[in-house]
């Protein structure tokens, strides 16, 4: 049985209530846009879960942070991680539909792990189908709301499998006018293909984005300097 806390270093993340834990690969896209964020921002977290990237940006941004969740237990869990965290007076949290909720003006940057297994086996409880899936939110719908709630000179940021990148990216561009501005591909070991991109695009049209990988663990099964370089932030024992 997984433990109902994930324990980092400033911050604690209760998960007992929410279908989705933290998980590694949740934890690269926050600690990867922890830095690129612009200061001060405004910042919008897409079907925020636990809480996780709303805290791990919150341990360097000093901008307003807020974070909207569907699924009610998940957002009851979010509201006391959020409210037991040392940045509760940056961070506010909605229960709601971004398809939907009205947001009191843009964000300058949007950052989500979205539900992204479409078309894939189903999970096995209803909530785990609603973080894990497409059916309440495509990724479509994904990026209407991100437009929609996007300021003119704002930036996203997504996690996304890997072999939806090039299908998302063409989608972002073509359909939505957003611009490709920085990748990182995502591999457990050097034995392994990528399994998970992270996504940054802007409105700003630019012919270049530069891809950075990143590999977990080397073949000792040991993190790796690179990996460690990251997270040595966040993680308890790095």
């Amino acid at each position: 049985m997984r433990n109902s806390y994930f324990q980092f270093k400033q911050f604690t993340i209760h998960q007992d209530q929410c279908a989705m834990k933290v998980c590694t690969d949740a934890c690269i896209l926050g600690a990867w846009f922890a830095d690129k964020t612009p200061a001060r921002a405004r910042v919008l977290d897409i079907g925020s879960g636990t809480g996780l990237l709303m805290l791990m940006l919150a341990q360097k941004h000093k901008g307003e942070i807020m974070g909207i969740e569907l699924e009610l237990d998940a957002f009851r869990q979010l509201k006391d991680n959020i409210e037991k965290s040392p940045w509760r007076h940056l961070l506010k949290v909605f229960p709601g539909d971004v398809r939907s909720f009205s947001f009191s003006g843009k964000f300058d940057f949007i950052i989500s792990n979205p539900p992204f297994y479409e078309n894939d086996l189903p999970a096995a409880t209803t909530g785990a189908n609603l973080a894990r899936h497409s059916k309440e939110l495509t990724l479509t719908e994904l990026l209407t709301a991100i437009d929609a709630n996007l300021s003119p000179g704002g930036s996203f940021g997504v996690l996304l499998p890997y072999h939806r990148t090039a299908w998302f990216e063409e989608l972002a561009r073509t359909t939505y006018g957003f611009t490709l501005k920085e990748q990182l591909l995502v591999r457990q070991s050097p034995r392994h293909d990528f399994f998970r991109s992270i996504l940054y695009f802007s409105r700003h049209k630019d012919n270049f984005a530069p891809t950075s990988e990143l590999t977990i663990q080397g073949n000792d099964g040991s993190y790796t300097e690179d990996f460690t370089e990251l997270m040595k932030d966040y993680y308890l024992y790095l």
